[in-house]
C-alpha cells in the first residue's frame, strides 16, 4: 500500500511540475530575435530594442536577461507585462574592441526552464577604418 501511495504521489508531483514548464513561445512573442548592427565605430556604444508581446492572457514576468559577455548589457522590464501588452529587452554593446562580434542575451521568463536567446552581431571598425567606410558609402550614395 505504501508503494502505491508513494508512486501516486510521485506521479502527481511530476504532472504538476510539467504543467508549469511551458515554452517561452507560449507566453511571449518577439518581433525579432536577431539584429545585425552592420559596421559600427569603435568606442561608440550601440543599443537595440527587442520588442516582445505577451501572447498569453496572464501577466508575464521577465526574471532576468543575462549576456554572453561583459561587453553586452541587457535591460528588461522590472514589472510584470500584462496579457496582450508589448514591452522590450534592450541589448547594449560597448564596441570597445575592433573586429566582428556575435553576442547572445539569454532572457529568462518566469515559469519557463529554457531561456529565449536574442542575438546581436556586427563589426567594430577602428576610427580611421570607419571613416573610410563612411566615405565609400557616401561615394556610392551620390552616384
Amino acid at each position: 500500500m505504501k508503494k502505491i501511495a508513494l508512486t501516486l504521489f510521485a506521479v502527481i508531483i511530476s504532472a504538476a511540475i510539467f504543467a508549469q514548464a511551458k515554452s517561452a513561445e507560449e507566453l511571449v512573442k518577439f518581433a525579432q530575435t536577431k539584429h545585425n548592427f552592420g559596421k559600427i565605430k569603435q568606442g561608440v556604444p550601440v543599443n537595440y530594442n527587442f520588442e516582445f508581446t505577451n501572447v498569453s492572457s496572464q501577466p508575464v514576468v521577465i526574471q532576468k536577461a543575462s549576456a554572453s559577455c561583459g561587453c553586452t548589457t541587457p535591460t528588461w522590464p522590472q514589472q510584470p507585462v500584462a496579457g496582450g501588452k508589448t514591452n522590450k529587452i534592450t541589448a547594449g554593446f560597448n564596441a570597445a574592441a575592433p573586429g566582428p562580434f556575435d553576442k547572445t542575451v539569454f532572457v529568462t521568463v518566469a515559469g519557463v526552464d529554457k531561456p529565449v536567446e536574442l542575438r546581436i552581431s556586427g563589426e567594430v571598425l577602428k576610427a580611421e577604418d570607419y571613416a573610410k567606410f563612411e566615405a565609400e558609402k557616401d561615394k556610392k550614395g551620390s552616384k
